[in-house]
């Protein structure tokens, strides 16, 4: 994992930037060393970098007012939600700001006639939900991180959850942002408008990881509640069972509301750190949750009990209240948590394949498990195919965090082989970065660069991600990415 070169002019002058800040933002920098800490990484904890300053402003007016600085005097700019991103998106550059969105953390407006919320980027994802659930309203993407991902950090990496599979990702529930350029001005895409006229530039912006501007305030679509809603948690004898029965229950017309798979590494995880009493003979349980009519749940669930069984499930359990519900998800949600207890470290990866080749990929990450004599635990949004295989390993160990990166690489290059894609929603960062040559040619990845040098022809937003190389070009303002690297500095490991 390599970050570019540091700028040694703009190190030169970090005291003399650093007070330009404070006058932009009064009581909003943090440039102490040991304060800095706190932000030199996120949660791809590998890698760690100081930033050369962090910036906390509480208003869009000061993300406007530190952009236009950072522009003129070409200072790098990485923005940061709550610093939850698993592929390095918020990891800082030594020679650049750190620009903390956390303090903007206000619902501005709750607008329950036309279903919408309108949201500073610092609100996190759960807030949304809490702030309109007794109106019976909730806000769909729900990531695993909910309770501490921020908005603004979803937008950039379109963040999606258990229940995307119904209910999409986060941009099918985006209507519109406030968007920061890099020159300090600011645009808005979108809106309250079901479907805005013009180029959709609210769909370029979601999902650019940064790269663009900087998100100042969210429009988001609010759902009314479903009057029903079940679990049902079902064991098989074997993970590629239960891939199978996944693939035939989309088959067979049905749309659950989420459909998640743990391997029986996980289960025992789980159940060793929050017991919500899964089978614990099963080599792999499916959650899978259908809502609406009362009638509508009941026809599903019936429907996916014995598509269940064809494909050799031993049980099927479905919830008998909302508080069972919630005991069935309680194991889901705390996985990534039950994962830490076993490992001192872990990689969380984010292939996405098309569902007729989740057994074989499955397998074949069992196999690839023993070769690189790594434990890996699989936990994922089965009914999109989105994996989330959990790496084990201890980074004080000679060799363990080496083979874990080539382990996580060789997954993600079996999903692009089977038909996938590098990233369902954690996004590309520095993780998969130097992959993305297996997906895109060098003139796709032109195009994009293209784009980049519309919104920031200098390369100053979060440097160093998603593009294997990228570099200015002065003559013609053309923005060149290459596929080899270009010259970089290593990035200190723990």
């Amino acid at each position: 994992m390599r970050m570019p070169e540091l700028d040694q002019g703009i190190l030169s002058r970090r005291a003399t930037l650093v007070d330009a800040l404070r006058r932009l933002v009064p009581d909003g920098v943090v440039a102490d060393d040991d304060a800095l800490v706190a932000y030199d990484s996120d949660a791809l904890t590998a890698y760690r970098q100081k930033p050369l300053a962090v910036v906390l402003p509480k208003s869009a007016d000061e993300v406007s007012a530190v952009l236009r600085f950072c522009s003129a005097n070409k200072v790098k700019v990485v923005p940061r939600g709550a610093g939850t991103s698993l592929s390095g998106g918020a990891l800082p550059v030594g020679d650049g700001v750190l620009l903390g969105l956390s303090r903007m953390n206000k619902i501005l407006q709750i607008d329950l006639e036309n279903r919408c919320a309108v949201v500073q980027p610092g609100v996190t994802n759960l807030g949304i939900t809490r702030a309109v659930e007794r109106d019976g309203f909730y806000y769909a993407p729900d990531p695993s991180s909910q309770v501490a991902c921020t908005i603004g950090g979803n937008v950039a990496e379109n963040s999606g959850g258990i229940h995307c599979l119904k209910y999409g990702l986060t941009t099918n529930n985006l209507m519109g942002v406030e968007f920061a350029m890099l020159d300090g001005n600011r645009v808005r895409f979108g809106g309250k408008a079901l479907d805005p006229g013009g180029l959709d530039l609210l769909g370029l912006v979601t999902g650019s990881e940064g790269l663009l501007g900087v998100v100042t305030e969210v429009t988001v679509r609010l759902r009314p509640k479903p009057p029903c809603a079940k679990a049902l948690l079902i064991a098989f004898p074997s993970i590629e069972q239960a891939g199978a029965c996944v693939a035939d229950v989309i088959a067979a017309g049905i749309v659950p509301a989420a459909m998640e798979i743990m391997d029986r590494f996980a289960v025992d995880a789980v159940e060793a750190y929050c017991a919500p009493g899964y089978p614990r003979e099963a080599a792999a349980i499916l959650i899978a949750e259908v809502d609406g009519m009362d009638i509508e749940v009941d026809a599903a669930t019936k429907q996916i009990d014995a598509i269940a069984y064809r494909n050799g499930a031993l049980t099927c359990e479905s919830s008998t209240s909302d508080s069972d519900r919630d005991r069935i998800w309680l194991g889901r949600k705390a996985a990534f948590a039950a994962a830490g207890r076993i490992a001192p470290d872990m990689l969380c990866m984010d292939g996405t394949i098309p569902r007729r080749a989740l057994p074989r990929v499955l397998s074949r990450i069992a196999e690839m498990s023993t070769e690189f004599a790594l434990p890996v635990a699989n936990v994922f949004h089965a009914g999109d195919g989105n994996l989330h295989p959990l790496i084990m390993f201890d980074v004080m160990k000679e060799g363990d965090l080496d083979r874990a990166e080539k382990f996580g690489a060789e997954i993600l290059k079996l999903c692009v082989e089977v038909g996938g894609v590098l990233t369902g929603e954690h996004g590309v960062g520095v993780e998969k970065r130097d992959l993305m040559p297996l997906m895109f040619s060098e003139q796709d990845l032109a195009v994009q660069g293209a784009v980049k040098c519309a919104f920031d022809p200098d390369a100053l937003m979060n440097p160093g991600k998603v593009f294997p190389a990228l570099s200015a070009c002065v003559e013609g303002g053309a923005m060149h990415v290459h596929q080899g690297r270009m010259p970089f500095a290593n990035l200190p490991r723990l």
